[in-house]
């Protein structure tokens, strides 16, 4: 018989004072420890996840992370030691489990000091295949200077939503105690001349940094990040930046939109210019997503999935306008040789002109750089699904 010794759990998606919006809802988390008689002894993570919009199509990407000295430090549990349901792309929403296997990392001390946090983020589903790609990588001035647009991508995924405010805020409480990933501009947008800003606060003192978001905020996307940040925030959750080919591909969608394998659902707009089509983003009076000015009913920043009407042909929101989206992609000429090279960045921002809100549209930033119109969002290769 195996032994089951209850472990401390802690999911951040239902603390009693943090509200952390666009974590997938996971609820019902129990975590054991069994004894084995050959295999040693290894962690059983069970929870249930209530989107009603998981599909195969939408699925929902969902990690672990766990600390063995009561949460003063966490790590990613590596999915490579993970077997069951209930972990990496999840295709339908219900009651999972996981086994956690490993001699060394699942036999502990003390039970007690272990937490675990289970969280989900939205992703959207882009097949294998074709596409036209108008830009160039880099700008035309890739590293490699012989670089070609790579039209043909296999099967990823896109989060569905720019990182939010409270996502990265999360993250901040787990891993910035000595301040790392947050600067003051990132902080209380009731500033008298910072009305653009994240609202994320900071209090006490390093190492013991806490962080909480200004009431209203939590939904608005991350700003004032750099690559560095938006880099170290995937990491933290297993993903990564997308490159420029698979941001273009997620907003134009492939020659077939079911991808080249089954070819069942031809693309009516394949080079289209947005998301929605090639209407302009203020055509005929509608508003289809958050640029330049007031006329679309925000000034700053919007809310993600404000404009969740117009989105890319596989659901990706905000795709255009809202906030600039870091890439992997760098631009590199000879005048920058033997610099920290700059990175792309695309999609348009609430400061863009409509016409500069469109698919191949990208500008060039230093990654150090940290600006109230650049966020970010995440993606994965091929994987699991369950």
């Amino acid at each position: 018989m195996s032994k089951r010794i209850m472990l401390l759990v802690i999911v951040s998606l239902i603390c009693s004072n943090l509200s952390y919006a666009q974590w997938i809802e996971i609820s019902n988390t129990k975590v054991t420890q069994e004894t084995t008689e050959l295999g040693g002894p290894r962690i059983v993570i069970e929870y249930d996840i209530n989107d009603p919009e998981i599909s195969k199509d939408c699925p929902a990407y969902v990690f672990i992370r766990y600390s063995k000295n009561s949460g003063t430090t966490w790590e990613l549990l590596p999915m490579e030691h993970l077997r069951g349901n209930g972990y990496d792309l999840i295709e339908s929403p219900g009651h999972k489990k996981i086994i956690w296997w490993g001699t060394g990392e699942t036999s502990f001390a003390d039970v007690n000091q272990v937490k675990v946090r289970v969280r989900g983020i939205q992703m959207v589903r882009i097949p294998a295949g074709k596409f036209i790609m108008k830009s160039l990588p880099g700008g035309g001035y890739d590293e490699s200077k012989n670089t070609k647009p790579n039209s043909n991508l296999p099967l990823f995924y896109m989060a569905k939503y720019e990182t939010t405010i409270s996502m990265y805020t999360d993250y901040l409480n787990e891993i910035g105690r000595e301040g790392a990933g947050w600067n003051n501009r990132m902080s209380d947008p009731a500033a008298v001349h910072s009305p653009g800003r994240c609202g994320i606060i900071q209090k006490g003192f390093a190492p013991n940094f806490a962080y909480s978001v200004k009431p209203g905020r939590e939904n608005y996307p991350i700003t004032y990040v750099s690559w560095y940040d938006a880099a170290a925030f995937l990491r933290w959750c297993g993903l990564r930046l997308p490159s420029e080919a698979e941001w273009e591909k997620a907003l134009r969608g492939g020659i077939y939109l079911d991808g080249d394998k089954t070819k069942q659902r031809k693309n009516p707009l394949p080079e289209r210019k947005y998301p929605w089509g090639n209407k302009s983003p203020n055509a005929e009076g509608v508003y289809r997503c958050n640029y330049d000015g007031d006329d679309d009913g925000f000034p700053y920043t919007a809310s993600v999935g404000s404009f969740d009407k117009f989105n890319s042909p596989y659901g990706a929101c905000d795709m255009a306008g809202n906030v600039a989206e870091w890439t992997l992609d760098w631009y590199s000429t000879p005048y920058h040789t033997g610099l920290d090279g700059f990175r792309m960045v695309r999609g348009g921002s609430w400061m863009a002109v409509p016409a500069a809100c469109d698919a191949i549209t990208g500008a060039t930033q230093f990654p150090l750089k940290e600006s109230s119109i650049m966020g970010f969002r995440g993606a994965k290769g091929p994987g699991k699904s369950h």
